[in-house]
């Protein structure tokens, strides 16, 4: 009986161990989803902030959680977490790092609150992480700058004159991309959710050897409907006048927006729409000289602007978010093609349009994977129509009389197609992507269907002795296709706490190339040497092929002697081009091909940078980059008249062949040095950039000849526009609580120039040729610099209600406060009087260009027979003001 009873005990204790190990086990194997939501002071969410997890107790301790970034809505997800406590972190550029203890995760989700303080002048240490491990990390900030809200609001309304605005702030070689996407028009200032520049060039991700990237980043609309209204007003009255013409040139512009955005259905889908368009016009300056007199006037310079954008943001589920955007863009210009010393006649209009569609999706494929996906469509279109129908007549650097013979257009469907898929474990961030892009195009484009009779000089036009009559004939419609694709994968392997090593390999290929491998290796290292992490430096190397346009395409499937050919005379009669003298040499067809063998141009480049913390508020950098390129896209004549066969063509059945060909050169060498002052409880910023270039090629495009297509040597020199010296400037700050002011300047030395003498000495019909031992690109114009500034005063009346909302992806999230141009203000609600936290909120601005009226000659001619040689005949805009008001509501 005992024993019976002793044994039941024994089963009881068995069963009852076995239940809490399945207990234990189960438990261990439970998993859970932690957001956490990161928001300033204000309540506003903080986008792309850096979130970092770490397990605190045994059971949790040993997980590798990789790093998150918040989304647009300031959710950062982290999905199939074990079971167990953990320690959150968040950063983000001027603000403090700050931390969230003993977060409990369960099956299920967890999600919490992080408010980041503005950073104060103490230096902040990172909670959580070793400050030379971030330093070292490759995608921290320290190589980059993001604008906040009022240095984005400081920038031109004008999407054009902001690109312009944005590539000098970044510096030679900047690409734009806009949620990832290149190509299309910047969105308007209330889509913008950020900006930043960064210089990731060496991952294997990037096609392009730029060296910056401008990455603009769009936002959704969260909460009530929101909106706002501006208006920007320009006149000729309140401008000052060019200093080559003598009297100020018509201009007025009116510019309208609306924008909107909301919450379309709760916790799942919200808009953010965009609407606007401008009335314009500006002038065209001429300055030309004729036979008898000189014309110098400006001419009105119409055009018409509309424009829509819409965004929908959709949550498929709690870590998916779907994003979509459609841009419709319509301009309608007139008087194009007159200017500098091209006479009124000259005059065309475009009427060009383009649709762009968007669609990324992005989130989690477990708990070590991450995936993102976008796919661009874009169709342009574009039309042209001379105002005269009539011959052009040109003087070289003298005048250009006649029509423009432009007619026909374009048609083009583009295709973009990217994907990438993350992983991070042990050490390691591996990434894996693929991008696919093309078109097909449908052109009809006519140009120089009427002829052009080209003169040397006023001498020779007085004379009636034109050098050449050139005319394109033939059919000019042209279908094709082209498509081109990349394939990479890179890690990111930390070595120490403080150094980590970057690798890959890209292989890339497009279609009308026959070499279809093109490898390209790359590698780099971030190392930060002390332990105060305030020292980054970054090195690295890498291959980089380009692209062959898809424009070269067009021109050597229109004109191949089939399609189109074209016409040249030399010595011909005038007005009747076949009415010359016995000197008259009526050319064969004349015709543009690719060459046999025909490679992508290759660019292998190095650079080694340094980034020094001087303070919480002053950071400085500094960078050195080698380039040689080679392979690159040249033309030439390889049908030109023979010195040694007495002025003989190798095929006298043809006149020119201009064949596009690999054989061209670049060297450059490149040193930047900049400085960052940020004091962003002030809202302060001092962005100051300098740059010298040393860059040397000897060829400007895959159509530009060269003086002797038998000589290629001799076109090695400086490389046409490029300045030795750039320095640029950017600084916004609060002069009295809401009224701010934002100033740039760029400066920049004289770009190079070609002296040529006028004619054709060498018989080949082109017009390159140089004075005897005179090389390419000798002489160079003056250097030039300006200011811009921008003053904005802020009021509102009306209380808004603190409104909370949950955005895509289940978080619960607060309405981001409109600020300045529309919603999503997420920096500029830090201060300023609180005109951002009313109902309604009013801002009144004005704005200068060139606001000290520097002259800027321009226009210089290296033509030996012109008027103009060596002279400047036109000057960069003068001073320009813009007034402007913004309603947000």
């Amino acid at each position: 009986m005992r024993t019976l009873k002793s044994a039941a005990v024994a089963a009881v204790a068995i069963a009852m161990l076995a239940v809490g190990a399945v207990a234990a086990y189960a438990q261990a194997r439970q998993t859970g989803t932690l957001r956490i939501v990161v928001k300033d002071p204000s309540g506003a969410v903080i986008p792309n902030a850096s979130v970092m997890v770490k397990g605190t107790e045994p059971a949790t301790q040993d997980a590798v959680v990789p790093e998150a970034v918040t989304d647009g809505q300031g959710v950062a997800t982290f999905a199939n977490l074990a079971a167990g406590r953990y320690t959150a972190t968040a950063s983000f550029p001027g603000f403090e790092t700050r931390a969230l203890a003993d977060l409990r995760v369960r099956s299920g989700d967890l999600r919490r609150d992080l408010t980041l303080p503005i950073e104060k002048v103490a230096q902040s240490v990172a909670v959580g992480r070793d400050a030379a491990t971030a330093a070292s990390d490759p995608k921290s900030d320290r190589f980059s700058n993001v604008l906040s809200r009022d240095q984005i609001e400081a920038l031109p309304d004008d999407p054009d004159e902001m690109e312009k605005v944005l590539k000098e702030m970044a510096g030679p070689g900047a690409t734009i991309r806009v949620d990832g996407f290149r190509g299309g028009k910047l969105p308007p200032k209330s889509q913008i959710r950020s900006i930043r520049f960064s210089s990731a060039m060496f991952a294997a991700e990037n096609h392009s050897a730029g060296h910056s990237f401008i990455d603009v980043a769009t936002q959704p609309g969260l909460g009530p409907l929101r909106g706002s209204m501006d208006f920007t007003f320009r006149d000729d009255s309140m401008n000052a006048r060019n200093a080559f013409q003598p009297r100020k040139g018509p201009e007025q512009t009116q510019q309208y927006n609306l924008n909107l955005s909301g919450t379309l259905l709760k916790d799942r889908t919200s808009f953010s729409l965009a609407a606007g368009g401008a009335s314009l016009y500006d002038s065209a300056n001429i300055f030309a000289q004729g036979p008898d007199n000189s014309l110098v006037t400006p001419i009105r310079r119409p055009s018409d602007r509309l424009n829509f954008n819409l965004r929908v943001d959709h949550a498929i589920n709690k870590s998916h978010t779907l994003r979509g955007s459609l841009q419709q863009n319509g301009n309608e210009a007139r008087n194009l093609g007159v200017g500098s010393y091209d006479l009124p006649d000259r005059a065309y209009r475009r009427d060009a349009s383009e649709s762009l569609l968007r669609i990324s999706e992005s989130g989690p494929l477990s708990r070590l994977w991450y995936a993102d996906s976008r796919l661009q469509v874009r169709r342009t279109t574009s039309d042209s129509a001379s105002a005269f129908e009539r011959p052009t007549v040109r003087v070289l650097d003298a005048f250009t009389a006649g029509g423009a013979q432009q007619a026909g257009g374009r048609r083009a469907t583009e295709l973009e197609y990217a994907s990438d898929v993350d992983y991070a474990q042990h050490g390691h961030a591996l990434r894996v992507g693929a991008l696919v892009e093309g078109g097909v195009y449908s052109s009809d484009s006519r140009t120089n269907y009427l002829g052009t009779f080209t003169f040397p000089s006023l001498a020779d036009y007085e004379a009636g002795r034109p050098a050449t009559f050139s005319r394109r004939a033939g059919d000019p419609l042209v279908e094709f296709s082209q498509w081109q694709a990349g394939f990479y994968v890179q890690d990111d392997w930390r070595v120490r706490k403080n150094l980590t090593l970057s690798g890959g390999v890209r292989e890339e290929f497009q279609s009308h190339m026959p070499d279809q491998w093109n490898v390209a290796p790359r590698a780099g290292l971030t190392w930060s040497p002390f332990k105060n992490g305030r020292t980054t430096v970054r090195a690295g190397g890498g291959l980089f092929y380009e692209w062959l346009d898809a424009d070269v395409v067009e021109q050597t499937l229109r004109v191949d002697g089939e399609h189109q050919r074209d016409q040249i005379v030399n010595n011909p009669g005038y007005p009747d081009p076949l009415g010359g003298d016995a000197t008259q040499e009526i050319l064969p067809p004349s015709k543009y091909l690719l060459a046999d063998g025909v490679v992508l141009p290759k660019r292998a480049l190095g650079l080694v940078a340094v980034t020094q913390q001087l303070s919480q508020r002053l950071t400085f950098n500094a960078s050195y980059s080698h380039t040689k390129g080679w392979d690159r896209f040249r033309g030439r004549n390889v049908n030109a008249p023979l010195v040694d066969s007495g002025g003989g063509r190798p095929d006298p059945s043809l006149g020119n062949v201009t064949q596009v060909e690999s054989t061209a050169g670049l060297v450059a060498d490149q040193v930047n040095v900049g400085l960052n002052f940020n004091i962003p409880a002030r809202r302060t910023f001092l962005f100051a950039n300098y740059s010298w270039n040393r860059q040397r090629n000897d060829a400007d495009g895959a159509f530009s000849l060269p003086a002797d297509s038998y000589d290629l040597a001799a076109e090695w020199g400086r490389a046409t526009g490029v300045a030795t010296h750039v320095a640029s400037a950017v600084m916004n700050t609060t002069l009295w609580k809401t009224l701010r002011m934002a100033l740039s300047t760029t400066a920049r030395s004289g770009s190079p120039y070609t002296i040529t003498t006028g004619r054709d000495d060498n018989g080949d019909s082109v017009f390159t040729d140089r004075p005897q031992g005179v090389g390419r690109n000798t002489v160079t114009t003056a250097g030039m610099w300006d200011v811009a500034g921008r003053l904005t005063y802020a009021f509102g009346f009306g209380d808004r209600p603190q409104t909370s909302a949950a955005g895509p992806g289940g978080g619960q999230v607060v309405m981001i406060r409109m600020g300045g141009g529309g919603a999503g203000d997420m920096l500029g609600s830090l201060g300023g009087g609180g005109a951002e936290n009313k109902r309604i909120r009013i801002e009144l601005f004005v704005a200068a260009s060139n606001l000290f009226n520097v002259v800027n000659p321009t226009g210089y001619s290296g033509v030996m027979t012109s008027p103009f040689f060596l002279e400047p005949t036109a000057a960069a805009p003068a001073r320009k003001l813009d007034i402007g008001m913004k309603i947000g509501f």
